[in-house]
């Protein structure tokens, strides 16, 4: 029956938030059990492109370190900004949410370049939660009860928590000026005057994850409330 359950409730998760989650977890239950070792999934160049280790370019956003506060606290917010993304403004475009992470991976690996990031997985989650917040500008976010304020300024709180944690903020600067760059392209250049729409999905995308009709059964995540949990939770102002 909790089978049963777990299974229904697995499969009510959008494509890809239930891919990418489950990569992540696969690949640290993975390590923790010995199969393999973080230093054959690291973000090195060298390997990359002298030795042809290709799939360190994905593996590195796959693995978010040992399991722990800061590995649970990464997995909570990357599941849920990434779900309701999918469920909210991009409901019905996949193939749109798809090339996002395309996007948002391939400047951020041209960017772990130039910084000494060996994983970027933590980044690409706040590349997340800054779209999400952009787009839900009236949100408001309650960050453990002890700070209340709209949704736009959720990464730079959780970069000054990051702060607090001893953690270096490079990785939360790299996710923010990612998910900006892609907010700027995709939603305020287009609607300036003369502005165009750079950012276009390939045909191809969405031919293998665009459906024409949307499940009529489908139960998205609520979008006003963005947290469910005491760091994040949140109402609509005026709600």
């Amino acid at each position: 029956m909790a089978y049963q359950t777990f299974r229904q409730e697995y499969l009510q998760v959008p494509p890809v938030t239930r891919a990418y989650t489950t990569a992540c977890v696969l690949t640290t239950a993975a390590v923790q059990l010995e199969l393999i070792t973080p230093f054959q999934l690291y973000f090195n160049p060298e390997l990359i492109f002298k030795h042809f280790q290709i799939w360190r370019l994905i593996t590195n956003y796959l693995f978010f370190g040992p399991v722990g506060f800061n590995f649970l606290f990464n997995m909570i917010f990357l599941y849920r900004y990434c779900r309701m993304l999918e469920e909210g403004s991009f409901r019905g475009r996949t193939a749109d949410f798809v090339f996002m992470f395309l996007f948002g991976g391939l400047l951020m690996t041209l960017f772990g370049l130039f910084v000494n990031l060996v994983f970027l997985g933590q980044a690409f989650t706040i590349m997340l939660v800054y779209v999400w917040s952009r787009r839900n500008p009236y949100v408001r976010m309650n960050f453990f009860g002890l700070l209340i304020f709209q949704a736009p300024f959720l990464p730079w709180v959780l970069m000054g928590f990051s702060l607090l944690l001893g953690n270096s903020i490079i990785v939360d600067l790299l996710g923010i000026a990612v998910g900006h760059i892609y907010f700027f392209l995709e939603d305020v250049f287009p609607n300036q005057p003369g502005g165009v729409r750079l950012l276009r999905t390939p045909s191809v995308l969405k031919a293998i994850f665009d459906t024409p009709e949307d499940d009529p059964n489908y139960n998205p995540l609520p979008e006003e409330r963005p947290g469910g949990f005491a760091w994040g939770e949140g109402q609509r102002l005026g709600g």
